[in-house]
């Protein structure tokens, strides 16, 4: 199968500083891949210049075959096919939730109304947000104003979701709500390219995971063999750690009162 997405000798640079390095990366339809590494090393980069808010400095990037990186390119319909959450929420506060759904679809894609209406219904249903549709955002909890965030991209119809640490500004509670969300649209068999510390999460809901360090991509492989088996020292360094955290007392120990 020909691939959706497609980086190759992809380069970015801030200034002076490369901060991707000939990247080479390919993405099937259907296929979800969670990208892993330590911070700074890349992976929200990568994901915006997929996405147009970056641009790119060599190489070439490739959406279902057409060059994204050409003169000329439009990526306001790029951002169409191509849905992004980030780690804010990004909701217009002096909508309703109805309304900040509707916006997109209306506005940019000139749909109609009965028609834009009954599919955001039917997502806020999906994820359990119906009642909260005439509700404002300031009125909403943290995951349930990311799981509208969702919805709100998925309104667009696109064909690749992105999502940058979404759970990243959330309480722990709140984390499994958003999670199961992006859970049922891998189910569904939608694209997904991921950058998340949730290494669970990854694990579970992974096709493939791609690890990066100092703009470079490392080393990929399936989720049980990349977290039971990796390849490399430094991605090997990088779950060493997560482990350590993971093991660590959820109290310390009270001092003994001499």
């Amino acid at each position: 199968m020909s691939a959706l997405i497609e980086f190759k000798g992809f380069n970015k640079y801030f200034g002076d500083q490369q901060v991707l390095k000939n990247v080479d990366l390919q993405v099937r339809r259907g296929e979800v891949v969670v990208i892993l590494g330590p911070s700074g090393c890349g992976k929200s980069t990568l994901l915006r210049c997929l996405n147009g808010l970056e641009s790119a400095d060599g190489g070439h990037l490739r959406l279902d075959g057409e060059e994204l990186l050409a003169p000329g390119t439009d990526w306001r319909q790029v951002r169409q096919r191509v849905g992004m959450v980030f780690q804010s929420y990004h909701l217009f506060g002096h909508m309703s939730v109805l309304d900040n759904l509707l916006l997109g679809p209306l506005k940019v894609q000139k749909r109609q109304r009965h028609e834009a209406l009954a599919q955001a219904q039917a997502l806020l249903t999906r994820v359990g947000l119906l009642d909260k549709r005439d509700a404002y955002p300031r009125q909403l909890s943290g995951g349930q104003q990311q799981r509208i965030a969702i919805v709100r991209s998925l309104c667009m119809n696109p064909e690749v979701m992105l999502f940058d640490e979404v759970t990243a500004a959330l309480d722990p509670e709140m984390v499994k709500e958003v999670l199961q969300v992006i859970q049922g649209l891998a189910r569904d068999g939608m694209t997904l390219l991921i950058v998340t510390h949730e290494m669970a999460f990854a694990r579970a809901v992974a096709d493939r995971i791609v690890f990066m360090d100092a703009g470079r991509i490392l080393e990929q492989n399936d989720p049980e063999s990349f977290f039971s088996n990796p390849q490399t020292a430094r991605a090997q360094q990088f779950l060493e750690k997560f482990s350590y955290m993971e093991s660590l007392p959820k109290k310390m120990p009270a001092k003994e009162l001499s």
